[in-house]
């Protein structure tokens, strides 16, 4: 399956600071730790990039880049090796991110890798409606895109199996009612057999049964080395 790759989804264009005072300053410094976290990041130092982005956060929780970038942060070089813990923090962070930023483009590599966490929990629907928004957002998102339609098979696959287990789980609470009917009827029909029962075939009758088979197989068998014996006609076949 061809997925984003976990690099690429990092954003690295900060927005533009607004408003003064206090809130400017925390804004600054919020960009200048995001800024080192994308460094050490690129430097394949993940956990210290993930700590930087914490102190971004620490600085301003509403800055977009920092909560997004802490979030992916967390991806493990194997994304379907997201463990339930992880995968329960960053989603609620990726969603936040999308919800604060305005940058449509950034917005879709929220929702995106939003997708790609329940995609790899095995929850398609929720997968699927992740990758609609990463598509409503930027609909030039190829991986989006190829995603959203790997899920939707994925998911039409997926029912088969939870009706199958549906149908045996159903068929458990009154399995030992069906078995106990079953016996009966077996019982009954055992007797009535019994009593329509022919008589023993004699051994002469068997011989002769046996006899016949075995011409019949001798036949079978002549006529098989027959054909392979005939010049067999070329076949050619379509490749689809």
């Amino acid at each position: 399956m061809r997925l984003i790759c976990i690099c690429c989804t990092i954003i690295l264009v900060m927005s533009g600071v607004s408003g003064i005072d206090a809130q400017v300053v925390d804004r600054r410094q919020a960009r200048k730790l995001v800024r080192q976290g994308n460094r050490e990041y690129r430097s394949e130092k993940r956990n210290e990039a993930t700590v930087t982005y914490l102190k971004a956060l620490a600085a301003d929780s509403t800055y977009a880049p920092a909560v997004y970038n802490y979030a992916t942060s967390q991806f493990p070089m194997d994304w379907m090796k997201v463990d339930q813990q992880t995968r329960s923090n960053m989603i609620p962070s990726l969603m936040k991110a999308a919800a604060a930023e305005q940058n449509p483009l950034r917005k879709a590599q929220a929702y995106h890798n939003v997708g790609v966490l329940y995609q790899g929990a095995g929850d398609y629907q929720m997968a699927i409606d992740a990758y609609k928004e990463a598509l409503r957002n930027n609909p030039n998102d190829d991986e989006s895109r190829y995603n959203l339609a790997v899920c939707k098979k994925q998911q039409k696959d997926q029912p088969q199996n939870q009706n199958q287990q549906g149908h045996d789980k159903d068929q458990s609470g009154d399995q030992q009612k069906k078995d106990q009917q079953q016996k009966e009827q077996q019982k009954q029909d055992d007797q009535k057999d019994q009593q329509q029962q022919e008589p023993p075939m004699s051994r002469e009758n068997a011989e002769q049964l046996l006899q016949a088979a075995m011409q019949q197989e001798k036949k079978t068998q002549d006529r098989l080395k027959d054909a392979q014996k005939q010049p067999r006609r070329r076949r050619i076949e379509k490749n689809w």
